[in-house]
């Protein structure tokens, strides 16, 4: 009896289409502007509502940029993730790629200025990370999230001034994690907030207090 034939895989490039929750500011651009990136098994309207609970933030553009996968909950409400350990080099250039054909629809549609800074909480923070350091950022927003490898593992990368917030009950980005994202960003000349609250995997009020802070500092 002969041997199954092996089989092979074979990545294919496909065009597709992602979705963006824009909340516009009054008046006329450009804005401000923050795009944020959310979390695993959130969508960008969960996110830009987050953004907008930011102190004093009504005069910025809010852009909340959605993963390219979606997904059903079992409450059958569709969520997004930004990729999982599958082909994930190309994910990454994919999704790179993406943040910024969304920058330049933002800066064609809304006027878009600066300050730019991107925000992720979660699985998006990576997103913002990789995202500041493509397209370039006057600051960043990270929230429970880690520093991705492949921005960790660089001699280099511009990446702008940056706050991080970490809840104390959060077992996922837990305290360990948080100390070495703190020293890696220091070891590539980053300038970083520090802000732990007490919390858990969330957006804590203390956190929103402090990054508000962080960007009226920006403007």
């Amino acid at each position: 009896m002969s041997a199954a034939p092996s089989t092979h895989v074979h990545p294919i490039e496909a065009r597709t289409h992602g979705r963006v929750v824009v909340r516009p500011a009054p008046g006329n651009g450009p804005w401000p502007t923050i795009v944020g990136f959310h979390g695993y098994a959130e969508d960008a309207d969960i996110h830009v509502r987050a953004l907008d609970a930011i102190p004093d933030i009504g005069a910025w553009l809010l852009v909340g940029v959605q993963a390219l996968h979606p997904f059903y909950t079992k409450q059958n409400r569709v969520v997004a993730n930004w990729m999982t350990s599958q082909d994930r080099e190309l994910a990454i250039a994919d999704n790179v790629d993406y943040v910024g054909r969304v920058l330049a629809w933002v800066r064609e549609t809304y006027g878009a200025g600066a300050p730019m800074v991107f925000a992720g909480f979660s699985q998006g923070g990576a997103m913002a990370y990789r995202a500041a350091a493509a397209h370039g950022a006057s600051g960043l927003l990270i929230l429970a999230a880690d520093v991705p490898p492949d921005i960790a593992s660089a001699s280099s990368a511009s990446l702008p001034p940056t706050l991080i917030g970490r809840g104390t009950r959060d077992e996922w980005y837990s305290e360990a994690k948080h100390a070495q994202d703190i020293a890696t960003l220091a070891r590539l000349g980053t300038s970083v907030d520090n802000c732990v609250f007490e919390g858990g995997h969330e957006w804590g009020q203390d956190f929103y207090e402090a990054a508000g802070q962080f960007l009226a500092r920006l403007v």
